[in-house]
């Protein structure tokens, strides 16, 4: 094992260069979900270089991709690759980052595939923000034949596990009737009226809210003048708590906050899902531990005490089918914001290319252990065995 991670390791010092590039071209290219054509084409066009096997697109997602190196028979490891940029602000999260590292991770690997006996696996996953293709890829069973996977992603502070919030994204369409608004206002009914009622039951809500449940909302659709009474009102908003059950009972009651205001302004509503629902993290502690022990040797010796985020992954639906974890290692660039400028330019600069390197050589690392060390494997596979069957059914 440690011969095999010291060809690693002088492999990722030979990419290095390369890796660093590729995370700053998709910096400098930044596309929102569903759009990451250049990114997918670098990736892509490398890891086929490479001698992987890519399958694009996959599962009618035009910026999905899977590409395998297959090294006989053995454990199937992924890496997943994330590059959608944030609208208005670029790569605030650090998905250049989190595809460049994964790559750089498949590369080294690909130089010793002969000894690791197994498939080592890039997973493309576009629109994290947003639609949340790994939702999509699960349904379609893209990861049911996976042994593990694994990804990284950057912030302020190191943690090894990480869980997060259970989401539903809930668009509510109001329906009224337009009329003049000043020479007729009576023979209006106001949507847009409806929608701020809405707004009004929810923040009623928030103080009884529990178990890190929170909701965010915004006004989508608005009417279109002040001179006509809005006959059409749309709202959007992420609902999340901790675990399934928890959130089903949250959505209830913002169920009844759009009853309560369609009842009181005489309006007509329904809702949908307008993005996937995303389930809460469930990291395998046996695969967060074998990432701990490689950052150690590594020189990271605090990887954090267990994170709960107040955001949600579409890595969590991942780690219901598959052992998974998704770690996050810091920029060491002071307290950063996700989702803020001031987290943009730490990916693009010094910060980034150290971290990005780091994180390749981890995830390799931890790839191999997984090939390599049966005993390891068979303690990821029983404790995802009895998660999945001992789990309470609203966790």
């Amino acid at each position: 094992m440690f011969a095999v991670k010291e060809r690693i390791a002088r492999a990722i010092d030979t990419l290095k260069e390369q890796i660093i590039n590729v995370a700053e071209a998709i910096y400098d290219h930044p596309e929102p979900g569903n759009q990451e054509y250049f990114a997918v084409d670098l990736l892509t066009g490398i890891l086929a270089e490479r001698g992987f096997k890519i399958t694009r697109p996959l599962c009618q997602l035009p910026t999905a991709f899977r590409a395998d190196l297959d090294g006989g028979p053995g454990p199937r490891v992924a890496l997943l690759a994330e590059y959608d940029a944030l609208p208005g602000l670029g790569h605030a999260c650090g998905h250049n980052l989190i595809a460049a590292a994964s790559l750089g991770a498949a590369l080294a690997l690909a130089t010793v595939i002969k000894e690791l006996r197994g498939t080592v696996v890039v997973l493309g996953t576009p629109a994290e923000e947003t639609r949340g293709a790994k939702v999509v890829l699960v349904r379609q069973g893209v990861l049911d034949d996976l042994d593990a996977a694994m990804m990284f992603h950057p912030g302020d502070t190191n943690a090894a596990e990480v869980n997060s919030l259970a989401l539903e994204a809930l668009e509510f369409v109001f329906e009224g009737r337009a009329a003049h608004a000043a020479s007729s206002p009576e023979e209006g009914i106001n949507a847009l009226e409806a929608v701020i009622q809405l707004f009004n039951h929810i923040n009623s809500l928030r103080p009884y809210l529990k178990d890190g449940a929170s909701i965010q909302g915004i006004i989508t659709e608005g009417g279109t003048s002040p001179n006509i009474i809005p006959e059409r009102a749309v709202a959007r908003f992420y609902v999340r708590a901790r675990t399934r059950g928890a959130l089903n009972k949250v959505v209830e009651r913002v169920e009844n906050c759009a009853a309560a205001a369609a009842l009181a302004t005489g309006t007509r509503y329904w809702y949908h899902n307008y993005e996937p629902s995303y389930e809460p993290m469930l990291t395998n502690r046996a695969l967060a531990a074998a990432w701990r022990d490689n950052l150690k040797k590594l020189g990271v010796m605090d990887s954090g005490s267990p994170s709960y985020s107040r955001g949600s992954l579409d890595m969590g639906n991942v780690s219901r089918v598959v052992p998974a974890i998704h770690p996050y290692l810091s920029l060491n660039a002071g307290k950063l914001v996700p989702h803020s400028y001031q987290f943009a330019r730490a990916v693009r600069g010094e910060a980034g290319r150290r971290v990005v390197i780091l994180a390749a050589t981890a995830l390799a690392w931890t790839a191999a252990d997984v090939m390599l060390d049966r005993e390891l494997l068979q303690r990821i596979k029983e404790e995802f065995a009895g998660n999945i069957h001992t789990r309470h059914p609203d966790a």
